[in-house]
């Protein structure tokens, strides 16, 4: 996969109002795919890219060690998706740890998106985040200080959709190409 630099998803684009959805699916046969969905405050989709598989060499895993999925997730498949996309999204959301590492290569804020917990708080403190419906958002640590602008920015969004659910579309969605 031709790496590209993401610093054109950090420019403020004049389009619809949008939010990224960006993951990444481990294929035992294929390698490792990345996608990354756009949608409007509906949950519409306004844009969807994947990637072709990465496949991890038996050199890499020993070079990169414990940090490899750092690197693929955050720059080699998300970094490259990030500066792919033609709508600037207010946020990113992603469901991987390793995915936050795409922080390092956008100006865009990232958060991570996990089921929240039973019993869980609707205000949750600002290490744990904070919970919209049924999920619970994390900033990156380097987005903290953004977490009210986050909660308030997707406000819109959880009011229409499950946050956790366009996830399972880029699942679907990557699993459909796989098919063909």
């Amino acid at each position: 996969m031709e790496q590209k630099s993401a610093e054109p998803a950090g420019r403020p684009v004049a389009g619809p109002q949008a939010y990224g959805f960006l993951t990444a699916v481990e294929s035992a046969g294929h390698g490792i795919f990345g996608g990354y969905l756009l949608v409007d405050p509906l949950g519409r989709p306004l844009e969807f890219h994947c990637t072709a598989p990465v496949k991890v060499s038996r050199a890499q895993q020993i070079l990169y060690g414990a940090t490899l999925h750092a690197h693929l997730h955050g720059q080699q498949i998300g970094g490259a998706l990030l500066a792919e996309g033609t709508v600037t999204p207010h946020v990113v959301l992603t469901d991987l740890v390793s995915m936050l590492h795409v922080r390092h290569h956008t100006k865009l804020p990232v958060a991570i998106v996990r089921p929240a917990e039973a019993g869980e708080p609707t205000c949750v403190d600002a290490a744990g985040g904070f919970r919209l419906g049924d999920a619970t958002v994390q900033a990156h640590p380097s987005d903290v200080a953004r977490e009210d602008d986050l909660r308030e920015t997707l406000a819109t969004l959880a009011a229409a959709v499950d946050l956790r659910e366009p996830f399972e579309r880029i699942r679907a969605a990557i699993d459909e190409a796989q098919r063909r």
